[in-house]
């Protein structure tokens, strides 16, 4: 069986409270936002490092992974609160350029009468709301498109919102401000309307809840903290270990 050194033993246990701090920092951001509207939560994956004997030293964090579970939808009465009731984002036009997606329905409308996320983000969609029409006389349909209420009673058809799937939504980066961008191993955007095969319908007038699960995330907390005290307890007892071997050797 190989042995491991005093400087191997210190390197590991130093991994694993980095690793520990990590995982407590993301499982913060969860618990921070149990109540933001459309939010993802995130979980930590590490992979452990092998040395050339095979000798475990430690582990390392190799990237971030969205927790898909849906949130409760909740009703607000708004008819530009938008909803996806089943499985797509909503795309956002950043201010660079790139397309962001999001599951945060909270849309407004801008000074030009765009679509806007709270963040003032465009939504990308198919059509323009007619100017001075009041937002309780637009409808957003479940298939995503939108309708207004004409001052006559009619009803006119001004445009088309659509959503957007991955192969591996799990794969996404997030953006900050509730917002991802693609990635590699997310594949690339694949847009649809609500209702068709793959993707979810949308639900005017309500938001989804975070998908947080406050008691799971809890109990991880629990144990990463646990975890941590023993890393750090076992960093300060090699670091006596190699203390006690210097004086030694100076004896």
């Amino acid at each position: 069986m190989p042995t491991l050194s005093t400087s191997s033993l210190l390197a590991s246990s130093r991994t694993a409270l980095l690793a520990r701090m990590l995982g407590v920092d993301m499982v913060s951001h969860n618990l921070a936002n149990v109540n933001t509207y459309g939010y993802r939560g995130e979980r930590m994956n590490f992979q452990e490092l092998l040395n050339g004997r095979t000798n475990i030293n430690g582990v390392q964090p190799v990237g971030t992974q969205i927790l898909l579970a849906h949130g409760r939808l909740e009703t607000t009465g708004r008819s530009l609160d938008l909803a996806i009731d089943g499985d797509g984002f909503f795309p956002i036009q950043l201010p660079d350029g790139r397309t962001a997606y999001t599951r945060d329905g909270q849309f407004t409308r801008d000074a030009d009468n765009n679509l806007v996320s709270g963040d003032g983000y465009r939504l990308i969609w198919q059509g323009q709301i007619p100017a001075n029409t009041p937002d309780d006389r637009i409808t957003v349909n479940r298939d995503g498109s939108v309708d207004v209420l004409r001052d006559d009673g009619t009803l006119a058809r001004v445009g088309q919102i659509g959503l957007v799937r991955f192969a591996n939504p799990t794969g996404l980066i997030g953006y900050g401000r509730n917002l991802f961008v693609e990635s590699a191993p997310s594949g690339t955007p694949v847009a649809g309307n609500p209702g068709s095969a793959g993707f979810g319908a949308i639900n005017g007038g309500a938001l989804e809840g975070s998908n947080v699960n406050m008691a799971a995330e809890m109990t991880n907390l629990i144990a990463l903290e646990r975890a941590y005290s023993l890393s750090s307890k076992a960093f300060q007892q090699v670091d006596t270990m190699i203390g006690l071997a210097v004086q030694m050797r100076r004896a």
